[in-house]
């Protein structure tokens, strides 16, 4: 990895990266790839996926909470922050025409 590929995914992911700070990504990000490669690397053909890991240790049911609110409106605090929006809507812009 070089720092051509870290200014590549800083602005994929919309961060605006200067320099310095895309040198100190860098190791950070070949860090991730490598432990990726690590995990990658494991062969695990003969385990069948679990649900939930927890499914590992016992078999449990998965509780469901009572379907009921919780807590209040709070839709006009939430839009106050909207840089655009419309009929209590965020309006963002269009990435698909």
């Amino acid at each position: 990895m070089n720092i051509n590929e870290v200014q590549r995914i800083a602005h994929l992911s919309r961060l605006d990266l200067t320099p310095a700070e895309a040198e100190a990504v860098l190791p950070q990000l070949e860090a991730v790839f490598a432990l990726v490669a690590e995990m990658q690397a494991v062969d695990t053909d003969a385990y069948e996926p679990l649900a939930h890991p927890i499914l590992f240790i016992r078999n449990l049911s998965q509780p469901l909470r009572d379907d009921r609110i919780s807590e209040a409106d709070q839709r006009e605090a939430n839009m106050g922050n909207a840089p655009a929006q419309q009929d209590g809507y965020f309006l963002v812009p269009r990435v698909i025409e």
